[in-house]
């Protein structure tokens, strides 16, 4: 049944964090692990997850593979989007989250410009 898998999907903190960003933004996996603070594989696991829930896309450009999330889960599960949009923005995590995308993005943060948002 494919709720029971959203709602799996959606059991995870780090999986909530990288769609609570995916949805504002179109993002690749070196941008996850830069804004999020994840590992490669940490980033990938997640990813996975989330695109068999069908909660994400993803799409090939170059050698990079850019994600979002799905808007036709959004249109047949109205929960989802009323998650991502008004009740992730009142998590302190996520506001951090969104906080450091745009700084990434405001620093020319990309997967061909890899920026690191503290410097180190």
């Amino acid at each position: 049944m494919d709720i029971v898998e959203v709602l799996k999907a959606l059991a995870d903190e780090t999986r909530i964090r990288i769609l609570n960003v995916l949805h504002k933004e179109t993002l690749c996996v070196c941008d996850l692990e830069e804004i999020l603070e994840l590992s490669q594989s940490n980033a990938s696991r997640h990813l996975i997850k989330l695109k068999s829930a069908k909660l994400i896309t993803s799409e090939k450009q170059a050698q990079w593979v850019y994600y979002r999330v799905d808007e036709k889960i959004l249109e047949k599960y109205s929960f989802v989007n009323e998650l991502l949009a008004k009740e992730l923005d009142k998590s302190p995590q996520c506001k951090k989250d969104f906080a450091r995308m745009k700084k990434y993005k405001d620093l020319g943060g990309n997967c061909e410009n890899s920026i690191q948002i503290d410097g180190k």
